[in-house]
């Protein structure tokens, strides 16, 4: 048990779920940012990528809010060592999947993100990914209960 800290858990779930917390914070803060229409914060995209946004439909921004918001709260439930925090992560990848399926298999997304935007998206689609089977290691392990 040399893996666990004073509180029973093992040290990787604290670093696992405060950078998760941090990565998904990140990702939340970009969703509410673009969704109040900060002018400072949406000065960085290009005029077509305001477009492509600002322009999703309610279904998808839906989706992309349980996305984002999903990886915040798996993210403390994590740290809290709820065994919740495993399908609160399945929920948000699923959620980010679909809209990343959207944007780049049914709408213009790599026309207007590029290689660059695809490539982070294939970052978060791992993150996330990662995060699922970590909280799903964890839950099964009886570290989350």
């Amino acid at each position: 048990m040399g893996d666990r800290t004073g509180s029973g858990a093992p040290w990787h779930l604290w670093v696992i779920g405060v950078i998760g917390f941090l990565w998904s914070g990140m990702g939340a803060f970009d969703y509410f940012m673009t969704q109040t229409n900060n002018e400072i914060y949406l000065a960085q995209f290009t005029p077509a990528q305001l477009e492509f946004f600002t322009g999703f439909p309610l279904w998808l921004n839906a989706l992309w809010a349980i996305a984002v918001w999903g990886g915040v709260i798996g993210a403390v439930l994590l740290l809290l060592r709820n065994r919740l925090a495993a399908p609160v992560f399945l929920l948000s990848f699923l959620s980010m999947a679909i809209t990343a399926i959207h944007n780049f298999g049914f709408a213009n997304g790599y026309e207007i993100m590029g290689s660059v935007g695809a490539g982070f998206t294939g970052l978060i689609f791992l993150v996330a990914l990662f995060l699922v089977l970590y909280s799903r290691a964890m839950a099964r392990s009886g570290v989350l209960n």
